[in-house]
């Protein structure tokens, strides 16, 4: 008798289970049966919706992108960039790659601005970028002078505030405290002065108090020596000694700092090495005598210096006495200027550093 009944109960388990099948189930086997069974028979909605979907137009998005540069016009890696949306609320920071560039891509439309910053860097900010969809916009290179410890340059202040900065600088610079070392710069990347403030280092200069100590031991050993045998001894023959040595120490100085380096754009300063073997510290001082950095921070052969010291020396032939006057004056003291130059620079790259006083924090010449 059981034997008999499970046949039966099978059967019933067979259609409970048929009977209990959900609607939707139901729906797809029958779906599904009748896709296979009819090949032409329409989709379902549901498949019809599916095309839409995948055709929705996607938003159109631009990039902007740049360079950062140092004074020099290098490339300056490691830069820290950021973009923020009108509101100054930051949304990306990149850092500017081995080729100082950076970039930021899909950005919806709007207007944003880029904050550039790094490690002895001044910060920069740029203007606002109104920015459209599919555009590509290129950020004008942005150029950034590396500062040390407290003495710090914004790249987006004033020309001639920076400029004033560097007179700053300069004058406070002296040896043991007393001997102006006014033209010698130990920030590789310093800003250029402009001509107005050319002028004022140059005068500044030449009228040091110890400057005019400088031309009387000149001039006492010129009278030591016997040279310009002309000018005499005494009293009266020192006089026209120093006379002579001081114009000469003026017009030197006026016209190869301010007048040349103004009309020729050209920087009158040392740029202080620091870095490298002595022979290669020793030969670019000798060579900075005769080359020299223009204001837009390439490297030239120097016209001011060896303009102004043969100026100088043209000028001599009006007040030397009239035997030693000529072209071999003019020859000798511009040659006798240049050599004194190059001897300058070495004993600016090699010694003066250690004894000078008010050198910025962190200002140590070529990175």
């Amino acid at each position: 008798m059981a034997r008999e009944l499970v046949p039966v109960l099978v059967t019933a388990s067979v259609l409970f289970v048929s009977l209990n099948l959900t609607p939707s189930a139901a729906h797809a086997q029958q779906s599904s049966d009748s896709t296979s069974a009819l090949p032409n028979a329409p989709q379902p909605a549901q498949a019809t919706n599916q095309p839409a979907e995948m055709g929705t137009p996607q938003a159109v998005t631009g990039d902007i992108s740049g360079t950062v540069l140092d004074t020099n016009g290098n490339v300056l890696p490691g830069a820290e960039v950021t973009l923020s949306d009108p509101s100054g609320s930051a949304i990306r920071t990149v850092v500017s790659g081995s080729d100082g560039q950076f970039a930021f891509a899909g950005l919806a439309p709007n207007v944003y601005t880029i904050t550039v910053m790094g490690p002895r860097m001044s910060t920069f900010t740029s203007i606002q970028i109104p920015l459209q969809a599919g555009e590509s916009h290129i950020v004008p290179p942005i150029t950034f002078s590396v500062s040390g410890g407290t003495t710090s340059v914004t790249v987006n202040g004033n020309k001639e505030e920076l400029a004033e900065q560097q007179v700053q600088i300069a004058v406070q610079q002296r040896v043991v405290g007393i001997i102006p070392n006014f033209y010698t710069t130990y920030d590789w990347n310093a800003p250029p002065m402009e001509a107005k403030q050319k002028f004022q280092l140059g005068l500044r200069s030449v009228f040091d108090p110890i400057s005019f100590l400088t031309v009387a031991g000149i001039a006492g050993a010129e009278q030591y020596q016997n040279i310009f045998p002309a000018y005499g001894g005494g009293i009266g023959g020192y006089g026209k000694r120093y006379g002579a040595a001081l114009a000469t120490h003026v017009s030197a100085g006026l016209l190869s700092r301010a007048v040349f380096p103004a009309i020729f754009h050209q920087d009158p300063r040392y740029f202080y090495k620091g870095k490298g073997s002595f022979g290669s510290r020793a030969l670019y001082a000798m060579s900075a005598a005769v080359m020299t950095r223009d204001d837009d921070g390439r490297w030239r052969v120097n016209y001011s210096q060896m303009l102004g010291n043969f100026s100088a020396a043209g000028l001599s032939n009006l007040y030397y006495p009239a035997s030693d006057r000529g072209a071999s004056l003019v020859i000798f003291n511009g040659l006798a200027d240049t050599a004194g130059n190059a001897a300058g620079n070495l004993i600016r790259e090699f010694v003066l550093k250690k004894f000078t006083k008010h050198v910025p924090k962190g200002a140590n010449g070529q990175p």
